[in-house]
């Protein structure tokens, strides 16, 4: 114990080192700080939760009753100005998610422009989906690249270990049997940080991110349902069924929150 602790520090700044270079020239400057703000979801878990999905069938049912009952004109000033709207601003969280609150104006803006296909909605809709995802795996991507890396960089970093001790074979074996013994550290340093750390790391967020997805096809969903000429609350349901079940409410849930909203 007392040879890995000795070689440790040297070791991890060796591997350390080159698995941040590594780390910075593989991803662009937007593609690090946004590996470094969704550290936390490694601990937190993914942003949404049962009640966040309660609210956006609210939300959605809200504006696609007030489309139903006074026209899609009616919505026009709270899809425009949704920083205005009461109906946006009774849910913060969706608020200040900007991908979902675009999600839902851009989309209920094409309804009001008479762009009523709802296969060629759901096309982009699906598209632009995918899109947002795919910059999310990115971030998991990066870390998996980094954890491929280091038990490579390790080898790296206890050759050089092996070639520095090379270099002292005059001196007596319990000096060598030191020497390289902290060569290896390197080896085991770089296995145990890239099978121990950042591979589930890079698991772990990727599972975040297809998880936090399904929260946007439960909007694209609803849409689609109300382009098909479905009533609000069916449309909703349809959203709800789309609704992981770890975090889908029950059918009554849903019922009793939208019976007690007021009338719009």
């Amino acid at each position: 114990m007392e040879i890995v602790l000795h070689a440790l520090p040297h070791e991890m700044a060796t591997i350390g080192g080159a698995a941040v270079g590594t780390f910075l020239i593989s991803n662009s400057a937007h593609g690090i700080k946004h590996a470094l703000k969704d550290m936390p979801k490694v601990i937190k878990g993914a942003k949404f939760k049962k009640a966040d999905y309660m609210d956006i069938l609210t939300l959605m049912f809200q504006l696609l009753k007030l489309a139903k009952n006074k026209g899609t004109v009616a919505i026009e000033p709270h899809i425009e100005k949704p920083s205005e709207s009461p109906i946006f601003q009774a849910y913060p969280k969706i608020t200040h998610d900007h991908f979902a609150q675009d999600l839902i104006c851009d989309y209920l803006r094409m309804v009001s422009m008479s762009q009523d296909d709802p296969h060629q909605v759901e096309d982009i809709m699906e598209r632009e989906i995918k899109a947002f995802h795919g910059e999310g795996l990115h971030v998991s991507h990066a870390f998996q690249g980094m954890a491929d890396a280091l038990p490579a960089l390790g080898i790296v970093a206890a050759v050089l270990g092996v070639v520095k001790t090379m270099g002292s074979l005059n001196e007596p074996p319990p000096v060598l049997g030191k020497m390289i013994g902290g060569a290896l550290v390197g080896t085991f340093l770089g296995v145990l940080l890239a099978y121990g750390i950042f591979g589930p790391i890079a698991t772990r967020l990727q599972g975040i991110y297809d998880d936090e997805i399904k929260f946007y096809h439960v909007i694209r969903v609803i849409i689609t349902a109300h382009l098909h000429g479905q009533a609000p609350q069916i449309s909703v349901e349809t959203g709800r069924k789309a609704i992981s079940h770890e975090y889908m409410p029950s059918f009554a849930e849903v019922e009793e929150k939208l019976n007690a909203l007021p009338p719009v």
